[in-house]
């Protein structure tokens, strides 16, 4: 019996959270989705993933939230990640870390088992410097299946050199490589020789017709004055932007496809708001 997995690119500002309220629960039907895995990583306010979102997602329908350099940007999913198993940090950080990478989540009237790992990449990142995920990758898979051979992979990496090359280490280890960060989907997804599904980014949930979800101006005068500036949400084009995944009985990428759903309804904002 097959599992049907559902991963939402990274969802983007609360433009992002809209599009997953809208639209999660049309794909769940459409598709018959068993499992959802969507990126955190840039739900509040583009930068990180506070702990109020991280709840309402939940209740929205997100089995697992995933993230990466910045899971630990707002001060209070530092100390609630502790109690949220359903939000899993990079595995490469150091031990001891608050949060955990990765776990193995029952589902189903089967009680049916899949494994979610997240790792970051080494190259692109001034502020974080982890462990080498190619060392951690095995020994993590190895425990995981004696569980189960249903393994899905976030791999938060800035290069596609490092994520093309983690694929073909990965492949035939488990289900899924999944890359996540760039917030920009890519058309490269494949299934390797060894069963393992891929694609270089899943892409981003919330404004298209902006800079990575954030509103244009503001990103270009920052470019232009050198000055921080605090980013804002973008409205404009809103999708919800993904990959559908299909894994066999023996845990193995059986089809890959992207999901592209455009919302079409707009925020009711009673306030008077922009």
């Amino acid at each position: 019996m097959g599992i049907k997995v559902l991963y939402i690119g990274e969802i983007v500002g609360k433009a992002g959270v809209f599009c997953v309220k809208k639209l999660l629960p049309k794909l769940k039907e459409e598709h018959n989705i068993d499992f959802v895995i969507a990126n955190g990583e840039g739900t509040t306010g583009g930068f990180g993933l506070g702990k109020n979102h991280s709840i309402y997602l939940r209740k929205l329908g997100i089995d697992v939230l995933t993230g990466g350099e910045k899971i630990y940007f707002k001060k209070d999913m530092v100390s609630h990640i502790i109690k949220a198993p359903y939000i899993l940090r990079p595995a490469n950080y150091p031990p001891g870390n608050p949060g955990r990478g990765w776990r193995v989540y029952t589902f189903g009237e089967n009680e049916q088992k899949i494994a979610v790992v997240c790792l970051l990449g080494q190259s692109g990142f001034s502020r974080v410097h982890l462990s080498n995920p190619f060392t951690f990758l095995p020994d993590i898979v190895s425990r995981l299946k004696d569980e189960t051979k249903n393994i899905i992979f976030d791999f938060h990496a800035a290069t596609t050199a490092e994520k093309q090359t983690m694929f073909f280490h990965a492949d035939g280890l488990v289900s899924a490589v999944i890359g996540s960060h760039s917030k920009v989907q890519t058309a490269d997804e494949r299934i390797l020789p060894r069963g393992t599904g891929v694609i270089c980014d899943a892409g981003r949930t919330g404004s298209q017709n902006s800079v990575g979800g954030l509103d244009p101006k503001i990103e270009i005068e920052k470019y232009l004055s050198l000055i921080p500036e605090r980013s804002q949400d973008a409205w404009d084009n809103l999708e919800l932007q993904g990959v559908l995944l299909e894994l066999d009985d023996e845990g193995r990428t059986s089809s890959i496809e992207r999901v592209k759903e455009v919302c079409t309804e707009v925020p009711d904002d009673r306030n008077g708001n922009d």
